[in-house]
């Protein structure tokens, strides 16, 4: 096996990282460097793959089985074209890569030498780790109970068996200094540099902070329409209508245009018109073994009739008795509450007015214990579910989250809203679940991990200084891969995205009696920014590129709260004083009117969903006009291939 040199430092440029258990079996890391390292004509992946060395900072207990995997940029090339990677044509048009034309492309020059970016390449080789499949092997050798079969992905038995601990692509030093650089080490009044995100974490990761971006920008309107109003209607709460007018109009439109940005993006990234890649069974899934009569390949099958009883027998009814824990505390919080205005009412002072808000605060704080324990039920359960696909997993799992958390945070609103009807209470609640769920949202997301890789840093530091030389200036090679594979995994935008949902409900919903709501969001969101950023570069490990064409089922989530927005604005307008004064007789007609007008704001809101296209119009043409070029080239392909076949029969 070709090790590395004593300082850790590999004979190529590594890209990503693999980490087995500290006691895993020679013969069975000798295969799978062997089946790694194999061409990919002989049924490898024909990637170049190194054990780390030691390193300055050796100890005994540090895991030696730690290995850098590369490639050669013909096999960069090559995979490229085998995950259909679109790239800029000479033409200004995005067309899936090719070897055969790769000097057609815009930016290929030479031998294409930074053609592609280090996300390219570390998902390429994510991408044919993946797919390196079994032969003949009836097991990992050294593992009996790790059982293979032809076609079976290797890398995936090895994570369900618990043999890979991890597979990390490598953060590059130079690259993220730049990127931190721009991004947020200096605080400046800018667009986010979502061509640099995107080119050093992917398109998925690029995608999130543009929608956060786009959302802090729609949020500037309600907010600047937020502040006079408060300023001079903030003791009638009676005159919210105007705002709530405000409000249908606004959560109709901006998400239709955020589609048209999103789509604009994704074509200049290349994911737009990308074929999506043929999905494999998650790592997790078990089953009898049988063959898929798609691929016509022997992999586990597991019945869907079991799959869905357990969803509707167990699943469903846990979360049904998650919602009525939650009602539960919910009425404990309105017991709390009516205490403290007893006691406020019996001897008002000071300290009885900030007793007032001491309900909420407690209420807030065990909103969020309650999603976070949720949460990991809502993924054990998940998982036991069983589903093949992970695409199946996410969308049940978010399903899943997101109704409790929108019950969660939200009921206790609308029952002050349309039970007890008293908008100074909704309004103090909605002001302090906001300000107390931002405030736990920054502390758990970036000063606790912030603080924990902190120590990490320091203890790596201290054991490499014990060892090097007073010239060196940065961590060597060893040492950093050990650094990185200890830090925290990033897991994704899911959490990123459900507080942004929550977020953008609490201003959609009731930001009508509370118009500083938008303000507050607004200023989250721009620390969210810079939190965020900071995580990515120095908190977590650097995540694998999503080739995401959109933000997925959270485009869906952020509708359906829409749709709920329009419903709750036109019930508050018709419950206020205002508007109940034109029907000073008749409650029914009343009723009537509001719902005729929900229809219609709903009506309405559908029609500008078929009205604006999801797509602008130039690049619809874009990609019409590539339809018909592949088409045209397939037609003179046909017509080729048979005027051989005429000559050969002649």
């Amino acid at each position: 096996m070709q090790q590395s040199d004593d300082s850790g430092a590999p004979s190529f440029n590594p890209l990503v990282v693999l980490e087995l258990i500290s006691d895993t079996k020679e013969e069975a890391i000798a295969w799978l460097l062997s089946r790694i390292r194999t061409p990919q004509q002989a049924g490898g992946a024909g990637l170049l793959v190194e054990q780390l060395g030691p390193g300055v900072s050796a100890e005994h207990k540090d895991n030696p089985n730690l290995f850098l995997v590369g490639a050669s940029w013909e096999r960069l090339l090559s995979g490229a074209e085998d995950v259909g990677l679109f790239k800029e044509y000479s033409d200004g048009s995005m067309r899936g890569f090719t070897c055969t034309n790769k000097h057609n492309f815009k930016d290929f020059q030479g031998d294409g030498d930074g053609f592609l970016s280090m996300a390219e390449c570390q998902y390429i080789i994510k991408h044919e780790l993946e797919t390196l499949r079994a032969k003949d092997e009836t097991h990992v050798p050294g593992y009996s109970n790790a059982k293979l079969y032809p076609g079976k992905s290797i890398i995936r038995r090895l994570l369900s068996k618990g043999i890979l601990i991890q597979m990390f692509p490598l953060h590059h030093k130079e690259e993220l200094k730049r990127l931190s650089f721009s991004w947020y080490k200096k605080f400046k009044l800018s667009l986010q540099p979502l061509d640099e995100i995107r080119h050093y974490y992917g398109e998925g990761q690029a995608l999130y902070f543009g929608f956060l971006e786009y959302f802090t920008f729609a949020l500037v309107p309600m907010a600047l329409f937020g502040v006079p109003y408060y300023m001079f209607d903030w003791e009638d709460y009676d005159k919210y209508v105007a705002f709530a007018v405000f409000n249908v109009v606004w959560c109709t439109i901006i998400l239709e245009l955020w589609k048209r940005s999103s789509a604009t993006l994704a074509y200049h990234w290349g994911t737009l018109s990308r074929k999506k890649a043929f999905e494999e069974p998650r790592p997790g899934f078990h089953g009898v073994l049988g063959y898929n009569p798609v691929t016509d390949r022997e992999e586990p099958l597991y019945p869907n009739a079991k799959r869905q009883l357990r969803i509707y027998l167990v699943s469903l009814p846990f979360v049904l008795l998650c919602l009525y824990l939650s009602l539960y505390v919910m009425m404990i919080y309105f017991q709390m509450e009516g205490w403290a205005l007893s006691v406020h009412d019996q001897d008002p002072s000071f300290w009885t007015g900030v007793l007032l808000y001491i309900p909420s605060i407690i209420y807030a704080v065990v909103i969020e214990v309650m999603n976070l324990v949720y949460r990991y039920a809502a993924e054990f359960l998940t998982e036991w579910e069983n589903h093949r696909l992970e695409s199946s997993y996410q969308n049940h799992l978010v399903l899943k989250v997101l109704v409790f958390n929108f019950f969660n945070c939200f009921a206790s609103l609308f029952y002050i809203a349309f039970v007890m009807q008293d908008m100074v209470l909704l309004s103090q609640s909605l002001a302090t679940l906001l300000i107390t769920s931002q405030i736990l949202n920054q502390f758990m997301e970036a000063f606790l991990p912030y603080w924990l890789q902190r120590r990490r840093n320091k203890k790596m530091i201290r054991k490499v200084q014990k060892k090097r030389t007073p010239g060196d200036k940065e961590l060597p090679l060893a040492e950093q891969v050990r650094l990185e594979a200890d830090m925290s995994t990033y897991l994704g935008t899911f959490d990123d995205y459900l507080e942004l949902f929550l977020l953008f409900g609490y201003v959609s919903l009731f930001s009508c009696v509370y118009p500083l709501a938008a303000v507050l969001v607004v200023l989250n969101n721009v620390t969210e920014v810079y939190s965020d950023a900071f995580k990515m570069c120095h908190v977590f490990k650097r995540p694998f590129a999503d080739p995401a064409a959109n933000i997925g089922v959270w485009q869906l989530a952020f509708e359906t709260m829409s749709v709920i927005a329009v419903v709750t604005n036109c019930a508050l307008i018709g419950m206020s004083p205002q508007v109940k004064a034109y029907f000073p007789e008749s409650e029914t007609q009343l009723i009537l009117w509001t719902v005729a007008i929900e229809h219609g704001l709903l009506a309405f809101k559908f029609i500008l969903t078929f009205l604006i296209p999801d797509v602008p119009k130039h690049i619809q043409i874009k990609l019409a006009r590539l339809e018909f070029e592949s088409l045209e080239a397939l037609k003179k392909k046909k017509m080729l291939e048979g005027t051989e076949f005429r000559k050969s029969v002649q």
